[in-house]
């Protein structure tokens, strides 16, 4: 990790090394993604039954594209129980967390006669895309499902990528059996997102689609949103910690860890005021860096976007944090809830020493699903929101539109509508 004393400057030049992650700076792989896209609209399954040989290495059909029952319960049955276990306290978490964020549609009349309200419906299908190749996150099924369901969508359709054997990873679909996934499809990349986005002979359209995904699904995403609705377009994953001289190293090195090990565009920052903090971190961070497995995923990630960053105050430090916008925010100070108050972009804000990172990741309940590469300035995490349509309500009595009238009329002619403006005269002439 890089020490920087922060500055106007280095702050700056952080957040432009930081942004140059983002997918929407992949542009050379547009053109693919087109192509891919217009080739599964004009051939539906035929193109994604290709891609799929060519990406994927094993012979699928419209006969072996879906998912049987049959493999979801050989799935769940060859988990191990404990984990299985897990996983079903995890989703009941995340169930009750997200029941907490419903909204009830409402109306509002009034002693005129005019009624105003807002009625609120889930959308009717929604997609998931859970990545496979070297490696399967079951906890991304969960959050991206579970906030669907307990807002009402009324069919949930997966794709996820089949190995060169056609099998999908077993954890993957017990999360899907647990999670109450209706629908399961072998397709993986930027073809999925097309199949899900326009549908194909085998794999319905969607509505929304969301979950995570290599560069060539984020930008499929980004090329299908209009056509369909998306979560985001999700960057490398990343943490940040303001921590003080109360902060315990290891604990800060830990956690630090926890993202970078995503991979090498992941990013770790630590903003303290206490320098010997940063040195203490330095050298536990070499120490476990001789027990983890993915350490040298680690170092690369660390050399090229981790950073200790050394702030005179700790007002400094939160000005920072908020100017970066990490998608993970711990704050590990003596009064960690009196910094949080002052904290106006993060993705999730994490308090206190027992509050690491990867409980949210897996076990609390809000979602893990959240805004990246700054974006936590403008966007929420997934929630039960992303799935609900508001529909605005409006009747008026003639009473009330007669005292309204004459203003309607106005507003409309200074903006040289005339048809507007009659459709409301015409009531009273």
């Amino acid at each position: 990790m890089k020490k920087i004393r922060l500055t106007a400057q280095t702050q700056k030049d952080i957040l432009d090394s930081l942004l140059k992650r983002s997918p929407n700076n992949y542009g050379q792989y547009e053109a693919v993604v087109a192509d891919i896209i217009a080739n599964v609209r004009a051939r539906g399954d035929e193109a994604v039954f290709d891609y799929t040989k060519q990406f994927d290495k094993w012979d699928i059909t419209k006969n072996t594209v879906r998912v049987t029952p049959e493999e979801i319960e050989d799935a769940f049955q060859a988990m191990d129980a404990d984990f299985i276990g897990v996983m079903e306290r995890s989703a009941a978490n995340i169930t009750a967390f997200h029941q907490k964020q419903l909204h009830n549609s409402w109306i509002d009349p009034r002693p005129d006669g005019s009624i105003l309200g807002q009625k609120i419906t889930p959308i009717v299908v929604s997609g998931v895309y859970v990545p496979g190749g070297k490696a399967a996150y079951p906890s991304s099924v969960l959050m991206n499902v579970l906030p669907a369901k307990v807002a009402g969508v009324k069919k949930i359709v997966m794709t996820t990528p089949a190995g060169a054997d056609g099998k999908v990873n077993p954890g993957t679909l017990a999360a899907a059996k647990i999670a109450g996934v209706d629908e399961i499809y072998k397709v993986g990349g930027a073809q999925a997102i097309a199949a899900m986005a326009f549908g194909t002979q085998s794999i319905p359209k969607v509505d929304k689609i969301t979950g995570p995904g290599n560069i060539f699904v984020a930008l499929a995403k980004k090329a299908c949103f209009g056509y369909v609705s998306i979560d985001s377009i999700a960057g490398p994953s990343e943490i940040l910690v303001i921590a003080d001289e109360t902060a315990n190293p290891r604990y800060v090195a830990a956690d630090l860890l926890s993202q970078a090990e995503h991979d090498e565009l992941a990013s770790a920052i630590l903003i303290t005021t206490d320098e010997a903090l940063a040195d203490q971190v330095s050298t536990e961070i070499e120490g476990f860096l001789q027990e983890l497995s993915r350490a040298d995923i680690i170092r690369k990630s660390l050399d090229n976007y981790g950073y200790q960053l050394i702030a005179s105050t700790m007002e400094e430090a939160i000005e920072a944090a908020n100017a970066i916008a990490s998608e993970h925010l711990e704050i590990l100070t003596k009064d960690p809830y009196q910094v949080m108050t002052k904290i106006e972009n993060a993705g999730a804000i994490f308090l206190g020493e027992y509050s690491s990172e990867p409980l949210g990741d897996y076990y609390a309940g809000p979602n893990h699903i959240l805004p990246t590469n700054g974006t936590a300035k403008f966007f929420s995490p997934l929630n039960v929101d992303d799935f609900m349509k508001k529909t605005s309500i409006i009747s008026y009595s003639r009473q009330a539109l007669e005292r309204a009238h004459e203003d309607i009329e106005l507003f409309a002619e200074k903006e040289g509508l005339t048809a507007h403006a009659n459709s409301i005269r015409v009531r009273f002439i």
